[in-house]
């Protein structure tokens, strides 16, 4: 049996017994913690680089294609849905939309095409 003082008197047994099961749950609390933290990290940009056999340059062809008389805003390599794409989001001089051209990283295939207003 064991006994644990404090406050210079000894411990009910109950006690004892409530704080192995707190401590118990706090262990299995940290590793699930643990766990979760290691499953949400994202790959890095020189990962996605290495896995992308479509390049940058490609990507922003494919997509200027799509859009007539587009302008390349902001490009990036990211993963969404599983799929490793380049995100291009594109202006055009005649409006104040934003069109957005998913390009898939491996193959060079158009995945999607979105268009979003531009504030007035």
């Amino acid at each position: 049996m064991i006994e644990i003082i404090w406050a210079g008197k000894v411990c009910p047994q109950i006690i004892i017994s409530k704080m192995k099961t707190m401590k118990t749950q706090l262990v299995f609390c940290s590793v699930l913690a643990a766990g979760f933290l290691a499953g949400c990290a994202t790959e890095s940009e020189a990962q996605l680089q290495a896995k992308a056999k479509i390049s940058k340059a490609d990507a922003q062809a494919t997509a200027l294609a799509k859009v007539p008389n587009g302008t390349v805003k902001d490009c990036e390599l990211e993963r969404e849905h599983g799929k490793l794409i380049w995100s291009l989001e594109l202006a055009t001089p005649d409006s104040k939309d934003i069109t957005e051209v998913n390009v898939d990283a491996v193959t060079g295939a158009v995945v999607n095409v979105e268009h979003e207003k531009g504030e007035k």
